[in-house]
């Protein structure tokens, strides 16, 4: 028992002294007309992300704002999506809060990195290549640690989210597990703090959190995140890549 509170302790001061680690320090940030941080604005529009149909077939592209704004009965146009669950050697999970400028669910917490592949040089981007350009921009991971062949292609989900309203999601997300030893250089426009997570403490920290958790880490966490944790060292033989899920919680 004493232990174990040590443990927690521990756990408790870490995430405290790694909560503003970044690139740089957090700066105040400057907002366009309609109050959203200039990069995370810039990105909105510049970005293509892949249109999808339910069978992920890409249909077409529209920019990340179309992409990510709710209509007026609620829905948002179905996307192609990307979220990585990043693991050290030891087994331990990396979680991250989502900085405070980001235009949808702000100081939410979630799993390492969670993006888009885009429409580049008039063709869609692949899954892992997407993946490994996000995670060298938001978590400062030199590409040459972030070796293909270590990516595992878990599965699919479909998933949406009205988020707050006015931002939300709706994608079918491929689901990607890396386990590496790298080096974590967080990007301060995208995260503001980080910690990794060992799987025994996962459960009593997840009340510690100052705020609530992404709806797509929620569903992972809920329906699938326990059995491949418990599986790392046989993660490649519980990969179901051809399927997408649907996850219904039971009433």
């Amino acid at each position: 028992m004493l232990v174990r509170k040590l443990t927690r302790s521990l756990w408790s001061t870490l995430r405290v002294e790694k909560r503003f680690l970044a690139s740089e320090p957090v700066k105040p940030a400057t907002l366009d007309k309609d109050g959203l941080e200039l990069a995370q604005a810039e990105a909105l529009d510049k970005d293509i992300c892949l249109l999808v149909d339910e069978k992920d077939n890409f249909i077409g592209t529209a920019t990340k704002r179309e992409c990510h704004k709710v209509g007026p009965d609620g829905d948002v146009l179905l996307h192609r999506a990307f979220s990585v669950f990043l693991f050290n050697k030891r087994g331990d999970m990396f979680l991250q809060r989502r900085s405070s400028q980001k235009v949808t669910y702000p100081d939410y917490y979630t799993n390492a990195c969670c993006s888009h592949p885009l429409y580049i040089d008039e063709k869609p981007e692949e899954i892992i290549t997407a993946a490994r350009r996000r995670m060298n921009h938001e978590l400062g991971i030199p590409l040459d640690q972030l070796d293909p062949e270590l990516f595992t292609f878990m599965t699919r989900v479909h998933y949406h989210d009205p988020g707050d309203g006015v931002w939300g999601e709706h994608e079918i997300d491929h689901i990607l597990f890396f386990q590496s030893d790298v080096k974590v250089k967080p990007n301060s426009d995208e995260i503001s703090e980080y910690c990794f997570v060992p799987k025994a403490e996962f459960n009593s920290f997840l009340p510690t959190l100052e705020g609530p958790i992404t709806p797509w880490f929620n569903m992972i966490r809920r329906h699938r995140l326990k059995l491949w944790w418990d599986n790392l060292h046989r993660i490649k033989e519980l990969a179901e890549p051809e399927k997408i899920q649907k996850f219904v919680d039971k009433k």
